[in-house]
């Protein structure tokens, strides 16, 4: 039961949230406090402080004992680039054109793109690195100086520092807060490698030990790869002590606050990219000056809040068209929902809005016309492929084929509390009508109110950079209508080449 052990159980909400929380104290928003967000890459929040009991995560631990854990928080978007623009707009990506994955890339993996489906920022939405700086910080990116934004955007108007490699280096010689004037203060993140550090996670989780959710089958190349993740978080975990401990060497613990979260699940199927609770219901902790110890809150926050509580806590006035919220200051005015979605990833077309509720959540699926198993970057590795050939062989169960199976419904609902896996859909179930359409009409609302432009296919400018960044792996009908144009463009780079 790997989702229910990443959390505490989930519990009905009252109207402004738990009783008793940490909260910012006002006196701290007045002050030049550092803000830091450390980047959990790829990483699902199987922690000891959310319950998990298969590995020991003490640092990840001790830090949200120092301040508040959120036990729901939700990522707008189940993939990278889509979540990391909102979070550093406070934005929602669809909100601002950056929802299709990998979008706007003038070159790509060394190519050229030519004209290419460039996103410029709606007037008026500035990124938070610049606000920072416009505030007089100094702004940094450390561990890859991984930003992954689809909008345009510069370098160095964001950040004075911008590192090269993945992970925390020990803030020497220039790098991450060290590079930082004196007396001056700033605004950080650190990039942690966390599910994304492959082979250089040492082996330690014994596979025969780990929790496999009912909908997978129970083989060892799942296990692996569940495994694996758990070697990863043991190696995130010793990151995070390691910035804590350097944060201390240098004096900037105690004047710095930390925001800590992961931008989406880890890499398996029905988790990263997609909006089940493995996707996008990911661990978030906030500690530092003005925030109580030990607390512990319910109530649904979304990555859009991070950006508003961060200017909030430095003392930024935040931008009254921001969409986020600041989540931490006292005037806070709870969530009624979340809302997360899914389109375009790499060459995969999609279109899945989530709308998550205290206890309900409930999935439009858009393109009912192909199966979850939609082709993916996903499809060589090894566990896909056994994957697939079990569901052709009819070897998986009817818990299993929900998701790996050739339909996919156009709604979904689930109830949370009583059914964290998201087995039991009860879109068809008479008992729960009124909340599907509740739900339904949550959706519909957002949907106009915010111009969802997810709602409409991809231009073909959109399309076309795509077939041209992956070629023959974009299988999906909506390229049909620009593939004479990426065949005229494909025979032109060929008989450039010759000559």
């Amino acid at each position: 039961m790997v989702e229910r052990r990443m959390r505490s159980p989930i519990r009905f909400l009252s109207a402004v949230a738990a009783f008793g929380v940490a909260t910012l104290c006002p006196a701290a928003a007045a002050e030049k406090n550092n803000v830091l967000w450390i980047y959990l890459e790829d990483v699902s929040g199987w922690f000891g402080c959310y319950g998990d009991e298969v590995i020991e995560t003490p640092n990840i631990d001790a830090l949200a004992a120092s301040g508040i854990r959120f036990d729901r928080f939700y990522t707008s978007a189940g993939v990278c680039s889509a979540m990391r623009s909102a979070t550093i707009t406070g934005m929602m990506q669809t909100s601002i054109g950056a929802h299709h994955h990998r979008s706007c890339r003038p070159t790509f993996r060394g190519a050229d793109m030519g004209d290419y489906d460039q996103n410029v920022l709606p007037e008026g939405v500035v990124a938070v690195p610049v606000r920072f700086r416009e505030a007089g910080y100094y702004t940094f990116n450390e561990g890859g100086g991984k930003d992954d934004f689809n909008f345009d955007w510069d370098p160095q108007a964001f950040y004075d520092h911008r590192g090269k490699r993945w992970n925390f280096k020990g803030a020497q010689d220039g790098s991450e807060w060290s590079g930082c004037p004196e007396g001056k203060p700033w605004f950080g993140q650190i990039q942690l490698a966390g599910g994304k550090l492959g082979k250089a996670a040492e082996r330690v989780v014994d596979r025969s030990a780990v929790p496999v959710p009912p909908y997978y089958p129970d083989i060892p190349l799942v296990r692996e790869e569940i495994a694996h993740h758990y070697d990863c978080l043991l190696a995130t975990d010793r990151a995070v002590g390691e910035i804590v401990a350097a944060l201390k060497r240098d004096g900037q613990f105690e004047n710095t606050v930390i925001f800590m979260f992961s931008d989406h699940g880890y890499k398996l199927h029905r988790h990263k990219q997609y909006l089940y609770e493995g996707g996008i219901h990911m661990p978030c902790t906030v500690s530092g000056p003005g925030i109580a110890a030990g607390g512990v809150r319910d109530d649904l926050v979304s990555n859009i809040d991070i950006a508003a509580a961060s200017l909030a806590v430095a003392g930024i006035a935040v931008p009254a068209e921001m969409e986020g919220r600041d989540f931490l200051g006292e005037g806070r005015v709870a969530r009624d929902y979340v809302i997360s979605a899914r389109d375009r990833c790499d060459f995969t077309y999609e279109r899945i809005r989530a709308v998550v509720t205290p206890r309900f959540k409930y999935l439009r699926n858009y393109l009912t016309d192909r199966p979850y198993m939609n082709p993916s970057y996903k499809d060589p590795w090894p566990v896909s492929q056994e994957l697939r050939r079990m569901m052709a062989a009819g070897e998986m169960n009817e818990t299993q084929l929900l998701f790996f199976g050739d339909t996919r419904p156009a709604e979904e609902l689930y109830d949370l509390e009583n059914d964290p896996h998201e087995i039991r859909n009860l879109a068809g179930d008479p008992a729960f009508a009124a909340e599907l359409e509740r739900h339904r009409t949550l959706l519909a609302d957002w949907i106009e109110e915010t111009g969802d432009r997810g709602q409409e296919v991809e231009s073909d400018i959109g399309l076309l950079c795509a077939l041209k960044r992956w070629g023959d792996q974009c299988v999906n009908p909506e390229y049909d209508r620009v593939r004479d144009r990426f065949e005229a463009w494909r025979r032109a780079q060929e008989e450039a080449r010759e000559r």
